[in-house]
């Protein structure tokens, strides 16, 4: 369940009730693909304090598997992280993945070893029973963009019927079931599969799909026509989104949860996120720069060390460099989202929302709050990589 505790416009900020505690909303959910962020331990998520963090079915089913990581006490057990976890349910890895899906389910070739697997939506509910996710989320058929009418209607209707036979499989126990939203960039499609899947009931929805490189409006309209359709005593998290600006503009529209792997991929490159944009850390001119990453940063990172230092961990190929910028690229993005959250119970989410966008619109971007059409590229989904791996 939702409640929400302070609105401004649809933004919303509130609680997320699970079994084990609550998540206070909005949030930014790290991903930990196979159980870990990248270059990242329980103990740094102690230092960071997620209120989530999301775990990969497909890849934990692989390796070490399902009835591993149950016998060793589920997620918080075998991760030694005791805080939520929600698992994806394979649906990205449809798209990004060498796939076959036929009306009953879908077969995967493995990353691992080339063998193929097959998940069906019961199944995929099992295997995240055995996970002990806090959250668990239905096999879906997320398609890439552009697609015709025709494939994100095939898509559209499997994954609501999926979505059915995920409901009538899991057997509750504590662990929430959440319902996916699909539909590309069409509107109409958007709205009538959102009330579809809101009739059949479900602890959350997703809205997956979306930050595919569809342009920015595109994905405005979307998410638009989406929000109003689904339960407001319900959480709502946009799928695979962690970009600022998506981020602030989805919460400014009703949007409460979001993941992404942007700020651990990027860290591992050498780009920054900053109050003034993306950072590229091993650029030249920071070869003397005592300034932390971000000056308004409240980071141990940027708390202790300089660009300086980190521009020379890169340059020496020092795998404290990426480990060091992916903390900090973490850190902040859960501190926007915490003043996201202040600015709507301060009733002043439209200016906060103005000053993130002046920043980090992307070329094309409707302005906040209108929705003008542009054919620019929009927003990049947070993909996990070929093979739904980071």
């Amino acid at each position: 369940m939702f409640r929400a505790q302070a609105t401004d416009g649809a933004a919303r900020a509130g609680l997320v009730g699970t079994a084990r505690g609550e998540v206070v909303t909005p949030c930014f959910m790290p991903v930990g693909t196979r159980g870990a962020l990248r270059l990242m331990s329980a103990a740094d998520l102690d230092l960071l304090r997620p209120q989530v963090v999301l775990a990969n079915t497909y890849h934990l089913m692989l390796r070490p598997g399902a009835e591993v990581v149950a016998a060793l006490g589920g997620l918080p057990g075998f991760t030694g992280w005791p805080g939520h976890f929600l698992t994806d349910s394979g649906g990205f890895q449809v798209m990004s993945l060498p796939s076959r899906v036929d009306d009953d389910g879908v077969d995967f070739r493995s990353s691992y070893d080339g063998s193929w697997r097959r998940l069906t939506p019961e199944s995929a509910v099992a295997v995240q029973q055995l996970l002990g996710a806090d959250i668990q989320m239905v096999l879906d058929v997320c398609t890439e963009l552009p697609a015709g009418r025709e494939v994100l209607e095939q898509a559209g209707e499997r994954t609501l019927a999926w979505a059915a036979r995920a409901r009538d499989a899991h057997p509750g126990g504590g662990q929430q079931l959440f319902g996916i939203v699909q539909g590309g960039t069409e509107v109409d499609l958007r709205a009538a599969y959102a009330r579809s899947l809101s009739a059949l009931g479900f602890d959350g929805y997703g809205i997956g799909g979306l930050a595919v490189g569809e342009p920015p409006a595109a994905f405005v309209s979307a998410l638009a026509a989406t929000l109003p359709e689904l339960p407001a005593d319900r959480p709502r998290y946009l799928m695979g989104v962690g970009d600022p600006w998506s981020v602030v503009v989805a919460i400014g529209l009703g949007v409460d949860m979001f993941d992404c792997v942007l700020p651990t991929r990027l860290g591992r490159h050498g780009t920054a996120l900053t109050s003034e944009g993306k950072l590229a850390v091993k650029a030249a001119r920071y070869a003397l720069d005592d300034s932390p990453v971000d000056r308004s940063c409240p980071c141990p990172v940027c708390a202790r060390h300089s660009r300086a230092y980190l521009r020379h961990l890169y340059n020496v190929g020092e795998p404290t460099a990426g480990r060091l910028v992916s903390l900090h690229n973490v850190a902040w993005l859960l501190r926007l989202c915490d003043e996201a959250r202040q600015a709507v119970v301060g009733h002043r989410f439209a200016a906060f929302a103005e000053q993130v966008a002046a920043v980090w619109a992307p070329a094309g971007a409707p302005a906040w709050p209108a929705e003008p059409e542009g054919p620019a590229r929009g927003p990049v989904r947070c993909a996990e990589g070929p093979a739904g791996n980071d």
